[in-house]
């Protein structure tokens, strides 16, 4: 497994820190799905997990290096950082009615959404986060960046919407 540890001092503030493996994604996932499911608020899950898996991939691909090898094949590093942590974490904060996911990486080079290509087979992951969240950023720190997104816990209280005729459509909720 390429969990480090799991920190909760605040049981609404939970941390998990990541191996720079493959594995790392799928525990993220695993991460988000238990601590969504504590908090009571699983119907996040598939959007909460959709960008988190994007947000921990461009960690491993860009923030700390990935090289591309063979086809489907990146060679990820294996050692943690010099000062012994490893490279990645994924934090997830609810403040009701709000939950925000946080990946942080060794990086300072900030995200760029790439203009899109559809039939490029990379280049989506930031404009998947941008139409499943409610918002992202990221900023800098001390030794590399953290880069979120923010989802609504709770439906807004609304009026029914009024059905449009053509024209475009977002996701709403």
């Amino acid at each position: 497994m390429s969990t480090g540890t799991a920190l909760a001092v605040d049981p609404h503030v939970v941390t998990c820190t990541l191996a720079p493996r493959y594995e790392a994604v799928r525990t993220a996932r695993d991460f988000a799905r238990t601590a969504l499911h504590r908090w009571g608020l699983g119907e996040l899950f598939d959007d909460v997990a959709l960008v988190a898996s994007e947000l921990v991939t461009n960690a491993l691909r860009h923030a700390i290096g990935a090289r591309p090898g063979a086809v489907d094949d990146y060679d990820f590093p294996m050692q943690a950082a010099a000062d012994g942590r490893l490279p990645i974490r994924i934090s997830l904060v609810h403040r009701s009615p709000q939950v925000v996911c946080a990946v942080s990486d060794p990086s300072n080079i900030g995200p760029v959404a790439r203009e899109a290509d559809f039939v490029a087979e990379s280049g989506r992951g930031l404009h998947l986060v941008d139409s499943f969240s409610h918002s992202w950023g990221w900023h800098p720190l001390g030794g590399g960046k953290v880069v979120w997104a923010l989802f609504e816990a709770e439906p807004e209280q609304r009026p029914a919407p009024v059905p449009e005729i053509g024209g475009r459509h977002r996701r709403s909720a």
